[in-house]
C-alpha cells in the first residue's frame, strides 16, 4: 500500500514512507515530542498551534508572543527528532484570533505542511505564497471540498496539495451537527467520502495535479486503513491512538484518562468555538449541566468570543486537562478511546495501523 500510493508523491516534494498523518491535538497534546516521533517513523507528524505557548511563564497576558515563539521552537525540535525522515506539519485552527500569524510563523520556521480546520481556510494560499509548504484543508462534506477547490483555483490559481476528510467519529471539534456526530458511522459516511474523492478527481484531471486524500475520524487499526483505501482515499489520519503513547506531550494523568475510559464516558459537548466536540464526560462536563464556569480572564484564542456569554473558557479547560487537572479540564477524544488499554510507543501504533 505505502509504495504504490507514495512512490510518485515522494518525487514531488513529499517525504512519507507510510500514508499516515498524526492528527493535530491542542492544547499541548501534540507538540514536538509526538510529532517528531511520528515523522521519524516515516509519517507526517503534526504540531497543534492552538495556545502552543501555554507552558511559557509569561503566557498570561502575552499569549500571541509566546505562541509565535513556541511555534518556531517546536518545529525546530520536531525536525531534530525526525532526523530527516517523514514530514513536519502544523495544524492551525481557522477559528483562532491569530490564525494568519500562526500560519506565517509556521512557514517562516520551515514547516513542511500547513493543515487548517475549525473553519474553511479560504485565504491559505495567499499566506504561504512563495514558500515550499504544502497546504491542506480539513473538510467533512463534498460541498466544502467543492467550495475550497473552486475558490482557490479561481482566486489564486492554486489547488490543495492534499485534503483531510474528517469523519463523524473524530475527536475534538467536529464539522457536523451534534445529531450527525452521534448517529453517523464510518459506513454511513462512506458515500460522502466517495463523493469528495470524485469532486477532487475532476480538478486532478483538468489541471493534471495529484491531490492525495487522507481520511480521519475513527481510524483505529489496519482494518480501518484498508476500509479507507476501499473508498478511494490515499492514506489516513489518526489522532486518538497517539495520545496513549510514551512520546505524547500530554501529562501522564491525561494519557491515563484515555487508558481508563469506557465507551459510555464519551460525550458530544458544545464548545465555545461554536462547534460540537467529542470529549470524556468528566466532572467539568457534568458541572456544566448546572451552570456555566465563570470566565475569569480572556486568553485571546478564538475569534468572536465574548467571555461574558460563553459557558466556559476553552483555553483554561484544555490547559487544565493537558497538565493533569482533569476534574477542571476538557478532555477531547475520539469515538474509539475506550479501545485503548495501555500506554504504547509511537512505533507500535504505526506498525499496528500500517502493517498489521
Amino acid at each position: 500500500m505505502k509504495k504504490a500510493i507514495f512512490e510518485k508523491m515522494n518525487q514531488n516534494g513529499w517525504n512519507l514512507s507510510v500514508p499516515l498523518i498524526q492528527g493535530g491535538m491542542g492544547v499541548g497534546v501534540s507538540l514536538s515530542n509526538l510529532a517528531g516521533a511520528v515523522a521519524k517513523e516515516g509519517g507526517m507528524g503534526v504540531i497543534s498551534t492552538a495556545q502552543i505557548g501555554y507552558d511559557d511563564p509569561d503566557f498570561a497576558g502575552n499569549e500571541q508572543e509566546c505562541n509565535l515563539k513556541a511555534i518556531a521552537s517546536h518545529i525546530k525540535k520536531t525536525k531534530e527528532i525526525a532526523k530527516g525522515k517523514g514530514m513536519v506539519a502544523v495544524n492551525v485552527m481557522v477559528a483562532l484570533q491569530h490564525y494568519k500569524e500562526h500560519v506565517l510563523a509556521a512557514v517562516k520556521a520551515g514547516a513542511d505542511a500547513i493543515i487548517c480546520g475549525a473553519g474553511l481556510p479560504m485565504d491559505l494560499p495567499a499566506l504561504v505564497k512563495g514558500s515550499a509548504a504544502k497546504i491542506a484543508p480539513i473538510i467533512s462534506s463534498r460541498k466544502a471540498a467543492a467550495l475550497i477547490l473552486k475558490s482557490w483555483m479561481k482566486k489564486y490559481q492554486v489547488l490543495p496539495d492534499f485534503i483531510v476528510i474528517e469523519g463523524p467519529k473524530a475527536g475534538g471539534h467536529l464539522g457536523f451537527s451534534a445529531e450527525d456526530a452521534e448517529e453517523l458511522t464510518q459506513e454511513t459516511f462512506a458515500e460522502e467520502v466517495k463523493q469528495i474523492v470524485e469532486e477532487k478527481a475532476k480538478y486532478e484531471e483538468t489541471y493534471e495535479k495529484k491531490i492525495p486524500v487522507f481520511l480521519a475520524g475513527g481510524i483505529w487499526d489496519h482494518k480501518d486503513v484498508l476500509f479507507a483505501k476501499s473508498l478511494g482515499v490515499d492514506g489516513v489520519q489518526a489522532a486518538t491512538r497517539f495520545v496513549a503513547t510514551e512520546e505524547c506531550d500530554a501529562s501522564e494523568a491525561f494519557k491515563m484518562a484515555y487508558v481508563n475510559a469506557k465507551a459510555e464516558d464519551v460525550k458530544i459537548i458544545k464548545s465555545p468555538v461554536g462547534m460540537p466536540g467529542r470529549a470524556l464526560n468528566n466532572k467539568m462536563i457534568q458541572d456544566l449541566q448546572f451552570g456555566n464556569h465563570k470566565v475569569k480572564r480572556c486568553y485571546h484564542c478564538i475569534k468572536n468570543c465574548n467571555p461574558a456569554e460563553i459557558p466556559y473558557c476553552i483555553t483554561n479547560a484544555l490547559v487544565n486537562a493537558v497538565k493533569g487537572n482533569l476534574d477542571e479540564g476538557l478532555i477531547f477524544c475520539g469515538e474509539n478511546v475506550s479501545k485503548i488499554t495501555k500506554i504504547e510507543t509511537v512505533h507500535d501504533v504505526v506498525e499496528d495501523l500500517m502493517f498489521a
